[in-house]
């Protein structure tokens, strides 16, 4: 099931790639949804191969996931490559400069089933898919927006 959206957003491609690359500021922002980060390699500035893993509530469980920055071109793309138990996730970033202070945000997100349960999880999925994209495109809108000042502030 592959999921897209794109958003545009009032801030330099440059702006905008550094907010999205910025993982210690995106920690805290986390936490207030009950999601926990930790990065795994060591720290720095993200560069292809930058893992952290991340622990979730999903369905009334903890649920693991470990990521990797697989593709990172500045200031244009970058791919995460996530695993689960069950899924195998792939999010692609995209940032096309608009003008010298507006671009678009294209986010694509593609998730594969590793079991035969996230299977039939991804299936049921499928027949509401309208209603999933309208939310996926929705929650782009909302994390273009605050991409647009600097997450720090």
């Amino acid at each position: 099931m592959i999921l897209t959206g794109k958003v545009d957003i009032a801030a330099p491609a440059d702006t905008v790639f550094g907010n999205v690359t910025d993982f210690d500021l995106w920690v805290p922002h986390a936490r207030r949804k009950g999601v926990t980060m930790r990065r795994t390699d060591g720290g720095g500035d993200p560069v292809p191969g930058m893992t952290w893993e991340t622990d979730f509530r999903f369905r009334g469980k903890i649920r693991h996931m470990d990521s990797e920055v697989v593709r990172l071109l500045r200031p244009e793309e970058m791919a995460i490559r996530s695993l689960s138990r069950g899924f195998e996730f792939f999010v692609t970033l995209q940032i096309v400069a608009l003008a010298a202070a507006r671009s678009r945000l294209h986010v694509s997100l593609e998730a594969k089933p590793r079991t035969l349960g996230a299977r039939l999880l991804l299936q049921s999925a499928r027949l509401g898919q309208s209603g999933l994209e309208a939310k996926f495109r929705s929650r782009i809108e909302g994390f273009g927006r605050s991409l647009e000042r600097p997450l720090g502030a």
